[in-house]
């Protein structure tokens, strides 16, 4: 009778292991598919859904279980998004999620995931806070944060410039700009941040910040800059049709998606730092990308957030591979420290607040385009190890 009992449980143990292989492995993406963003959200499904496969060899499957990517739409709404994830992990059994777009949006999920005890690969919100003050040890991140972005702006700066700063009165802003004042005094840098403007992230006329900006650089000596942080549409050209040359001011607007930065011509000469540019890294990931984006989307070239949201099905692919499965415990501990390859190179999970330490990309501006997608020229690629970021979470 003993020997029937042990073997009945050997048989019921077989039974759930073989049942547990056979599952779907469920990821939710919640992100801001309508909304001011929908370009960027677009951008990064396409881009996720090419990273499993590239990490899966095509298979869209991993240790023998199919992938099933289950979207929510957050719709740019912090509380659209907290019951979206709540719903992707309660009811759809989502074993992790991937998203959102917006870091105010982020920012109501994070306390979603400690919940239900499940990862959130956050991609592409960018605020310092999500990895600092409001994180928790079930958040990752691939996308680059705040003090990625200010570290490659001031890296591309000169270094007498004094700086106006634009930004847009929410938290990817005003963590952009406070990271970009802690990057200059944490670097030793003689530039200046002069003045700060916020302005609502609906802003279409941008006369009367523009010329508060150009009133207080008109008569600094330096180099003088205006430097914009900014999600949507750029104001850069709006700001450059008000003439800041009178005051030989220049922009640094920063970079972004390739059909906004078509419209920078005039603005040839201008340097900044992006996350990415198609014909900047060289890796076969990227070569992959850039040939299957082409082929599948009509000749279209792979964009900033494209490669973002392959970043982020690499990295969940890899984790899996390394965890043996789901596990949210085993999940973390596999996360914790690992490298994986992004079409950027190399991207590691920091142990200490799980940020994808990566390189970024200081660019200027073609003066000679020899077609409308030949935008930029690399000055130089910043690796990781260059990139300082403070540590600003709790463990």
């Amino acid at each position: 009778m003993k020997r029937l009992t042990t073997l009945l449980a050997a048989t019921a143990l077989a039974s759930a292991a073989s049942l547990a292989a056979g599952q779907d492995i469920k990821i939710a993406h919640v992100y801001d598919k309508t909304g001011a963003l929908e370009a960027y959200a677009k951008q990064t499904q396409a881009g996720l859904m090419l990273g499993l496969e590239y990490a899966t060899g095509g298979t869209m499957s991993v240790l023998g279980r199919k992938i099933v990517v289950i979207e929510k739409d957050s719709q740019l709404k912090p509380d659209a998004g907290k019951s979206q994830l709540a719903a992707a992990f309660g009811d759809d059994k989502a074993d992790l999620a991937i998203g959102p777009t917006g870091s105010g949006v982020a920012l109501a999920m994070l306390p979603v995931a400690e919940e239900y005890k499940k990862v959130l690969l956050v991609e592409p919100a960018v605020a310092d806070t999500i990895t600092g003050a409001n994180w928790n040890r079930y958040i990752f991140r691939t996308g680059r944060s705040s003090t990625q972005d200010a570290v490659a702006g001031a890296v591309s700066l000169p270094a007498d410039a004094q700086i106006a700063m634009l930004a847009q009165d929410y938290a990817f802003g005003r963590d952009g700009v406070k990271a970009f004042k802690d990057t200059l005094a944490a670097v030793g840098s003689k530039a200046q941040i002069v003045h700060e403007e916020y302005v609502p992230q609906a802003t279409t006329d941008f006369t009367a910040p523009a010329q508060r900006m150009f009133d207080v650089l008109k008569d600094k000596k330096g180099t003088r800059i205006i430097a914009i942080i900014w999600a949507g549409a750029n104001p850069a050209t709006k700001i450059h049709d008000l003439k800041p040359e009178r005051f030989n001011i220049t922009l640094a607007p920063g970079g972004n998606i390739l059909p906004v930065m078509k419209g920078w011509k005039d603005l040839a000469g201008a340097e900044g730092a992006i996350y990415y540019y198609y014909g900047f890294p060289k890796n076969k990931v990227n070569d992959w990308l850039v040939a299957e984006h082409k082929k599948r989307f009509a000749g279209a070239l792979p964009d900033f957030f494209t490669a973002g949201g392959m970043a982020a099905g690499i990295a969940v692919v890899e984790a899996i591979k390394k965890a043996g499965g789901t596990d949210t415990e085993k999940l973390i501990a596999a996360m914790e420290g690992m490298s994986f390859e992004s079409p950027k190179g190399t991207m590691t999970f920091r142990k200490e607040d799980h940020q994808a330490m990566q390189a970024m990309y200081h660019f200027r501006i073609k003066k000679t385009q020899a077609n409308e997608w030949d935008l930029l020229e690399l000055v130089r690629e910043i690796p990781a190890r260059d990139i300082p970021v403070p540590i600003r979470n709790k463990r």
